[in-house]
């Protein structure tokens, strides 16, 4: 299967993703948990998982897949091989908030590196899609990063852990930021933060997060113009190629190295 086929298969999957989690909602009494007594998580989540999971594997039964909610420590075989890394609700706690920052995120890979790309956020009837080389867009329509130039005009999108052992040196951070930009925003989503980047709708986002969160939405601002690189050194540890989301900055190329140095200095 070619990449553009490639797409429409997922693109439609998302979206049939999507009216699942739309429609669980709008029936009302979701359960949830908490995983590790800190992420929340609900029944939403796993059955979204599940229909993405088995039409992946019905339709590709040679490719792995890396999903948030049933991962495991896949082999490095499988990481550099045909591989889906999935998130089947990127904001579950805006979702089971009543909140429409909500996102089905699904990504392709090969040797490490996204080929195609879909974030879909039902709620707002918005998707994402990307292919490696070909560019992004946004419901069809062709899409490209803002053109600021001042760091006190940038608006910044970031997020924060569910950890709050580890909130105090991000605070630090933040103020930076909040120091020479305009402002920040947090969606409650990193996938849509990421994609609202691509679309100009924001100037730059940094957070570190897990594979699942940025592994579509990475492409889609890179094939819009985007500039990605990290804000700290990876750790030895790192998932290889693009799968690491830890110390993402992605940002319009002009803010990038303004928003970098910003957060070295803060470290």
């Amino acid at each position: 299967m070619d990449l553009t086929a490639r797409l429409a298969f997922t693109r439609d999957l998302a979206i049939q993703a999507g009216q699942l989690i739309s429609n669980r909602r709008k029936q009302g009494k979701l359960k949830t948990e908490f995983k590790g007594n800190i992420e929340l998580v609900t029944d939403a989540d796993m059955a979204c998982e599940k229909l993405i999971k088995n039409a992946l594997l019905a339709s590709f039964p040679d490719d792995a897949v890396l999903a948030e909610e049933t991962s495991t420590q896949l082999p490095d075989n499988q990481l550099n091989g045909p591989l889906w890394v999935v998130d089947p609700i990127d904001g579950t706690v805006n979702y089971a908030h009543g909140h429409s920052m909500v996102a089905v995120s699904i990504a392709w890979y090969e040797n490490a590196e996204a080929r195609i790309a879909v974030v879909y956020n039902p709620f707002m009837n918005e998707c994402f899609t990307a292919i490696r080389g070909q560019g992004a867009w946004l419901n069809d329509a062709p899409i490209r990063v803002g053109e600021k130039t001042a760091l006190n005009r940038a608006l910044v999108a970031t997020g924060f852990p569910y950890d709050r052992s580890l909130r105090p040196e991000l605070i630090e951070r933040l103020g930076s930021v909040m120091a020479e930009c305009a402002d920040v925003r947090r969606l409650g989503s990193a996938a849509l933060d990421i994609c609202w980047v691509a679309c100009g709708r924001l100037d730059a986002y940094y957070e570190s997060v897990m594979p699942w969160d940025s592994a579509a939405a990475a492409l889609i601002a890179r094939e819009a113009g985007a500039r990605l690189g990290r804000f700290a050194p990876v750790p030895d540890d790192a998932l290889p190629g693009e799968l690491d989301g830890r110390h993402w900055l992605i940002a319009s190329p002009a803010l990038f190295e303004p928003i970098r140095n910003l957060l070295y200095q803060s470290k």
